[in-house]
């Protein structure tokens, strides 16, 4: 008995040895971490807070045309060349808008391109809220949170000497949320008007991109990232090449390494119809029976004491993370 355990033990030994060096060796040829730019919280903070200040951006209201020129002029302040591409669309309940998706282009001339989007509408009405279900939502969260971190992208990209050398694609999709899937009979539940509109009339004849990231509720304190169902189907390698970045940067607290529900947003039209590799990074709670998004998901309680700059940064460090890992070849 005693000869066994000490054959065992010597097992055992090499056995932690060998894989001991086996780990060593991964680590050694995983693709390092490339220095990257800061991510400025509190600057995305004010880019959040001065959309919320125009009120609610519902599509063909003063606030949202407002807003629009606000972003237009954000983008070009920091160099980028932008494209308004206005369109009409119909909405479930049978209204006819007027719609805006603003494109911003970095490094325009770069054949290797990211896609980063998120939606800047503002829903026309706060169904979920247990009383005034019929004021618009103000949308600091659901909206707001995810271009003030594009905006921040913008302007930290901007600063860059040199330029890194890949090009960046920003947009701003109108429109994604007027739908109710209930009463809508399309494949998007009368949702995503904007996205679906650029990916079948891309603002670039032939634009394509490596990959693209979506960013939608991207604000709130404590926010979970599950993996998006679509994402993880669609772009599964994009997935876990954003996720493994989040979590070599330590933000495994908010980029949970589990798969979640399958969501209609953005990024599905861009996914099925432009055919560009896209991922969602939303709040999701899917082990939440009673609730799928953030607390004050399309309420009128959606407002800025819920943003938190620690999300933002989590989200928006990662987001240029990425950017300069593609830049330099080193991909995670």
């Amino acid at each position: 008995m005693k000869k066994l355990s000490i054959l065992m033990f010597v097992l055992v030994l090499a056995y932690g040895c060998k894989t001991k060096e086996s780990s060593e060796q991964t680590a050694e040829q995983a693709p390092k971490l490339v220095k990257s730019p800061d991510f400025n919280a509190d600057s995305a903070y004010k880019f959040v807070q001065k959309q919320v200040d125009f009120g609610p951006r519902v599509p063909d209201t003063k606030p949202h045309d407002a807003c629009g020129d606000y972003l237009a002029a954000t983008l070009k302040s920091y160099g980028l060349q932008v494209i308004q591409q206005a369109f009409k669309d119909t909405t479930f309940d049978n209204k006819i808008l007027n719609g805006r998706n603003i494109i911003g282009s970095f490094n325009p001339t770069a054949s290797k391109r990211i896609l980063l989007a998120a939606h800047w509408d503002s829903r026309p009405y706060s169904d979920q809220d247990s009383v005034t279900k019929n004021k618009p939502v103000l949308a600091a969260n659901d909206g707001a949170s995810g271009v003030g971190i594009l905006l921040e992208v913008a302007r930290v990209l901007s600063l860059q000497k040199p330029t890194p050398e890949i090009g960046v694609d920003i947009v701003f999709f109108d429109m994604e949320d007027w739908g109710n899937s209930e009463q809508a009979d399309d494949e998007y539940g009368g949702y995503c008007l904007g996205s679906q509109y650029w990916a079948a009339n891309k603002h670039t004849p032939n634009y394509t991109a490596y990959f693209g990231i979506l960013l939608d509720m991207v604000g709130a304190k404590g926010a979970t990232f599950f993996k998006e169902g679509h994402s993880v189907q669609l772009a599964g390698s994009v997935v876990n090449s954003v996720w493994n970045t989040a979590s070599r940067l330590g933000y495994s607290n908010f980029f949970i390494d589990d798969r979640g529900g399958a969501i209609t947003d953005d990024h599905v039209p861009v996914n099925k119809i432009a055919k560009i590799p896209m991922i969602d990074i939303i709040h999701t709670k899917p082990n939440n029976l009673s609730k799928t998004f953030f607390d004050q998901w399309h309420t009128t309680d959606d407002t800025m004491e819920h943003i938190d700059p620690k999300t933002l940064k989590a989200v928006g460090q990662t987001l240029i993370q990425v950017v300069y890992q593609e830049a330099e070849g080193e991909a995670l």
